[in-house]
């Protein structure tokens, strides 16, 4: 493994402005996530990490423990090895962005509004009524989505435009 390209780099700086203006991450935390996306090899221990980004090792603990609380980077250890390493996880619905947990947070709370506000008016619980069915309804197409996805990627894999999921090569 030698010394990132450029063009790795430069990706890594896009993907940090992108998820910084997009979700409000820390610069870090997107480029960290467009690096691992283009690092050969794609496990990276954080030495080797903070040494390609110029950054420090706990801005990349940082962002790494971002991206575990997200679901989107898996920490493993070779035997032998003293040292974590670090790769992306696309596989999980959270990283996807089809973690329906999210919404289901949202319904309850929206349903805790309307407990608060059973005795008034209905135009006063229009808004968390409206949050609470809007909650349910995502819920619902982000499963959807979910199984559709599921079935396009299996098209994909058959048709060899993408890879088998690890835990695929041993179930089909």
């Amino acid at each position: 493994m030698g010394m990132p390209s450029d063009a790795e780099i430069t990706f890594a700086d896009h993907a940090g402005r992108f998820y910084a203006h997009r979700y409000a991450f820390a610069p870090m935390v997107g480029r960290l996530i467009g690096y691992l996306s283009v690092c050969d090899p794609p496990e990276q221990s954080i030495g080797e990490l903070a040494e390609a980004l110029l950054a420090s090792r706990s801005a990349i603990t940082g962002a790494i423990a971002t991206l575990e609380t997200l679901h989107v980077v898996i920490r493993s250890r070779s035997a032998g090895e003293r040292m974590d390493r670090v790769r992306l996880d696309m596989s999980t619905p959270a990283s996807l962005g089809m973690d329906i947990s999210e919404y289901e947070e949202l319904g309850q709370l929206a349903r805790e509004g309307l407990r608060v506000l059973h005795d008034a008016p209905p135009e006063r619980r229009a808004m968390l009524t409206e949050l609470s069915v809007f909650a349910d309804f995502l819920v619902d197409q982000v499963r959807r989505m979910e199984k559709e996805w599921h079935d396009h990627r299996a098209d994909r894999v058959a048709a060899g435009e993408l890879p088998p999921l690890p835990s695929q090569g041993r179930d089909q």
